[in-house]
This record gives C-alpha cells, structure tokens and sequence, in this order.
C-alpha cells in the first residue's frame, strides 16, 4: 500500500512528478520509458520486478503493472511466462511483422530478405526535409534495395535517415536486411512507432526492370515515417511493392 494520501483520479502522481492531469499509469509509464531513451534499458534487458520498480516510483504495484502492460501493448516490452519482462529486441518475429504487412495471398507470412542497391549522401529534398524535420543545411543518407519472398521480389524501397542520427552510416560495409535492429545497436536508436500512408501507382520503367514487372503495372506505394521513442522522426521510407499476389493486412481494434 502506498505511504501517502490519495489524490483524485487523474491527478495521483509518481514520485517527483508535480501534479498533473494524466493517470498515474501513464505518468509511470512516461517515467519507465525515459529509461529506454537514455539507454538505462536496452534490448533484451530482463527488468527488474514490478515490487522494486514500485519501490522506486513510490507507487502501487497495480500502477507499476498497468504501465508495463501499456508498454508490452506497444511492443516496446515483452512478457515471459516465469521469467519476467524484458526490453524487446528488434529481431523478435512479432516486433518485425509489427512493421511489416505485405502478405502473400496464399501460405502463411515470412519476412522478406533484402539486397542493397546503392547507398549515397546528398542533400534533402523538401519532403525529405518536411518529414523528418530537417533544415537546409542538413544531409540525408539513402538506401535503395529489393526485398524478396521466396526468391521472387516484390518490392523496391528508399530509405532515408538524416544524417546526423546516424553518423559513419556511409562506413557501413553490410547493411542487414533488418535495419531497425541496427539501429538500435550501433546508435541507440528504438523505433516505436511508424505512420504509414498508401496509395495506387504505376510501375516507372526503372523500377518495372528492378523488380521483373512491365512498366505501368499497378503497385503500391508505402511511404511511412519512423519515430523514435521520444517520438522524432527517424526514417522515410518509400516502398513500391507487387501486389499481383500480395496483399497489405493490418488487424484493426
């Protein structure tokens, strides 16, 4: 049982926090979450018990659970049976479909394998600039690559990271298909979340020889910005995917 008067719902605050309008879960939760920003979580981190953390917060054990649960809810924790939560890791198959929707219309989904077509350094381009919230004088890093389901391909993609987020990028040897793992290794960076719009195009004669389509074939365009988990804008990306035998899914609650 906590040590201190309660307050009126809305208003209860962790620790150090001054009085404010949101539930204490999520105050809890903002608290929790600047440990992964700073780095004093990191992926694959078993965490400590709901008692010690509230402990440390001076808050329920309730209040503590129920931000974990908001947190394991966004897939930024994971929770396993005996063992404890832990920070997510973003080779986890669940993180990776979290990000990834393309379907094949018949058999079960898998992740796609990737081949790097160029990487080059330039300046943005006004959307480029408007979208990751870049200025003039910054530079932007982009990659092209194939992906490919089983052999066949099915989608060509830019991405672009500014480049002051990702500093020696173009000292990169490899870059492994899943670039949100590296990311989160080589620069601390978590993507939490991702904003994605689509939209029916025609296949350019450049990406129609890429891929092994005719050109003016249908395909779809993803363009999606990722964010941090201080909610910055990190990467955009343009996908231009077949979707003759493919499909985008999304499970909707």
């Amino acid at each position: 049982m906590e040590n201190k008067k309660r307050l009126p719902e809305g208003t209860e605050t962790a620790a150090g926090d001054a009085i404010g309008f949101k539930p204490l879960y999520a105050q809890v939760r903002e608290r929790l979450m600047r440990r992964l920003v700073e780095g004093e979580w990191v992926p694959g981190m078993l965490l400590p018990s709901e008692m010690v953390l509230a402990r440390q917060l001076n808050v329920s054990q309730g209040t503590v659970r129920k931000a974990l649960d908001s947190m394991t809810a966004d897939n930024l924790l994971l929770r396993r049976q005996g063992r404890g939560t832990y920070v997510a890791e973003p080779e986890e198959s669940r993180i990776l479909f979290q990000f990834f929707r393309l379907s094949p219309d018949e058999g079960s989904p898998s992740f796609p394998d990737s081949r790097v077509l160029s990487t080059s350094a330039a300046a943005p381009t006004n959307t480029e600039k408007q979208q990751l919230g870049l200025d003039d004088t910054d530079e932007v890093i982009r990659i092209e690559r194939i992906r490919s389901l089983a052999g066949e391909p099915i989608l060509i993609e830019t991405l672009t990271l500014p480049s002051n987020r990702f500093p020696d990028f173009d000292h990169l040897t490899i870059i492994p298909n899943n670039v949100y793992r590296l990311y989160s290794e080589r620069w601390g960076i978590t993507i939490g979340s991702a904003e994605e719009r689509l939209k029916a195009i025609a296949a350019s004669a450049r990406d129609a020889a890429k891929l092994g389509c005719d050109p003016g074939e249908p395909l779809l365009l993803i363009s999606r910005v990722a964010r941090d988990l201080e909610n910055r804008p990190v990467e955009l990306r343009w996908s231009r995917c077949i979707s003759r035998n493919i499909h985008y899914s999304v499970n909707l609650r």
